[in-house]
């Protein structure tokens, strides 16, 4: 064999493990900011749960990393600019008041793609995602309305912003779609997780007659108060049964994965764009489900009903006429668009007390 040929050959064969290294790129570092705990349901387990989904569904191609428990303010700049010094292109920031913080690191880092959930600021690197989570409180508002004994409803809120009065505002108008005698008593605990505070509203609520509890809080403290108590409660964030087999009458659920997983595929292929999302029960990011077996059929038919009408457009949880507590009209037609639930600042009929700071 000449010796020309044996040296093109072997110049062949060690190039190989060259080009099939450099046809398998990198995976996608993608960083993920949790306000809480991830621990076993909740607004961040759920989180996690879209996290995993996403790995699952793009293998290889992504490798994940998170931090937990960060407080909203300085501590979530630090941990933000943090994730994105160690080679993160894709950072997820999962609390409300990670808005400002995502948005001066975005600044720093023009090359790494955030989103930033659940506000409503965008800049040409930052994206924004939110769900419509009244949706399921307006059904879960239904069976709430048809359970309970006492026409009394406890609501355990974190924070009076918009995202926390449309869910407190839609299961009001819910039950009260059903049974015109509801009302519903608010503690809100100033935080998204403390499940003491949680416990102590909750059990507050139901000594001022509730007989059902919900929560916009992180733990299941409130699901496990009304086990305990024998009273009922709606789950939010994941499915809370574990905590309250007898009390969790349903849940109302948040789903991440499939937006987790586009999201990062639109980054791999060079395709992402800085975008306003929020996806409602059609579109999978929120359901009412677990719903007991102790719920009378006609009862989950009536609930049934109302989604099937709500996904097909055919009615919303703010249709008109919308009055607040105070008797004045918010609305007299059509129904609250976008920029009016992003703004909601009252309490609709319904809700006994005024709003901290009003």
């Amino acid at each position: 064999m000449p010796k020309s040929f044996m040296r093109a050959a072997l110049a062949a064969i060690a190039v190989l493990p060259v080009m099939a290294f450099a046809a398998d790129p990198a995976p996608l570092n993608v960083g993920f900011v949790y306000v809480s705990p991830i621990g076993e349901a909740g607004w961040t387990f759920q989180h996690d749960m879209g996290r995993k989904q996403m790995e699952q569904a793009l293998g290889n191609k992504v490798k994940t990393r998170f931090v937990e428990s960060v407080p909203e303010g300085a501590d979530a700049e630090r941990v933000i600019r943090d994730l994105a010094q160690q080679g993160n292109k894709l950072i997820f920031t999962t609390s409300f008041g990670y808005m400002n913080p995502t948005l001066k690191v975005a600044k720093q880092f023009p090359d790494v793609k955030f989103v930033h959930l659940t506000g409503y600021k965008t800049a040409p690197n930052v994206a924004t995602a939110n769900a419509r989570f009244y949706e399921a409180r307006y059904l879960a508002g239904v069976l709430a309305g048809k359970m309970t004994k006492s026409n009394v409803a406890g609501y355990v809120g974190a924070f009076p912003i918009p995202e926390v009065l449309q869910g407190i505002n839609a299961f009001t108008r819910g039950m009260r779609s059903v049974n015109p005698k509801a009302e519903v008593r608010v503690i809100w605990v100033n935080s998204w997780f403390d499940p003491g505070k949680e416990r102590d509203a909750a059990i507050t609520l139901m000594g001022q007659g509730a007989d059902v509890v919900t929560h916009h809080t992180d733990s299941h403290a409130a699901v496990q108060a009304a086990e305990e108590k024998g009273k009922f409660a709606v789950a939010y964030h994941s499915d809370m049964k574990k905590f309250g087999p007898k009390a969790q009458l349903a849940a109302v659920t948040h789903h991440w994965g499939d937006y987790y997983t586009k999201a990062a595929q639109q980054v791999i292929d060079g395709k992402w764009k800085t975008s306003s999302t929020w996806g409602g029960i059609k579109d999978g990011f929120v359901k009412l489900e677990a719903i007991n077996a102790s719920v009378p059929e006609d009862v989950k038919k009536l609930v049934a009903a109302a989604e099937k009408d709500i996904v097909a457009g055919k009615i919303t949880p703010f249709d008109a006429p919308v009055k607040d507590n105070e008797g004045k009209v918010r609305l007299d037609k059509g129904a609250l668009n976008d920029d009016a639930l992003n703004k909601m600042d009252y309490y609709v009929e319904g809700v006994q007390g005024k709003l901290p700071g009003k």
